[in-house]
């Protein structure tokens, strides 16, 4: 087996002790790799069997680090989320080693995963792209729902911040996603504003 098949095998061992569970029973952590890793993939001018790694650890083992630990509020919550691109970037870069993938490998997934030069880095930006076209496509409807008191502009916001996260690739591809027609409308309506 080579390096890049067994860190496959230890990150996803790792994902699988997630306690939540997806509708098919598999650990939430590891549907969220597989979508990651199928959206990298075209996201990436060049989708390496590294990069695809790197994507798989986008989430790696956040179940551990609740939201809860850190601060209410918009501070806390940036803080929780700095915290877990440090800490899921060194558990990556620490299950590449351990596989036998070359330390200059580990250090470049540790970039990509720690979202170090977003926007310059076209792994770090292949990573981000991946990560809004999974929200856009398997979160955003689950997230309305359990945000019942925003008013519509605060989602309006949230998909315009999303927008201008990612690259014209990523772009190009939400395009073509087939959202339900009330986010499809709010989608809409954050890119008259992003195009200001």
């Amino acid at each position: 087996m080579d390096a890049y098949a067994r860190a496959r095998e230890l990150i996803d061992a790792a994902h699988a002790a997630d306690p939540k569970r997806g509708a098919d029973g598999r650990s939430a952590e590891l549907v969220y790799a597989d979508r990651m890793e199928a959206w990298a993939a075209r996201a990436a001018a060049e989708p390496t069997p590294l990069l695809r790694l790197a994507a798989r650890c986008q989430h790696l083992e956040r179940w551990s680090v609740p939201r809860t630990t850190f601060p209410d509020g918009k501070a806390g919550y940036l803080k929780w989320r700095q915290s877990l691109y440090v800490k899921q970037a060194a558990r990556a870069k620490e299950l590449l080693l351990l596989a036998g993938v070359p330390a200059a490998e580990a250090d470049e997934a540790y970039t990509w995963v720690s979202k170090t030069a977003l926007k310059t880095n076209p792994g770090t930006q292949a990573l981000e792209d991946a990560a809004c076209l999974v929200f856009l496509e398997n979160e955003i409807s689950d997230f309305a729902a359990q945000h019942t008191d925003y008013p519509r502009e605060k989602f309006v916001d949230i998909l315009r911040k999303t927008w201008k996260k990612m690259s014209p690739r990523g772009q190009q591809l939400a395009l073509g996603l087939a959202l339900p027609p009330a986010i499809a409308g709010l989608v809409r309506e954050a890119l008259g504003e992003a195009a200001k």
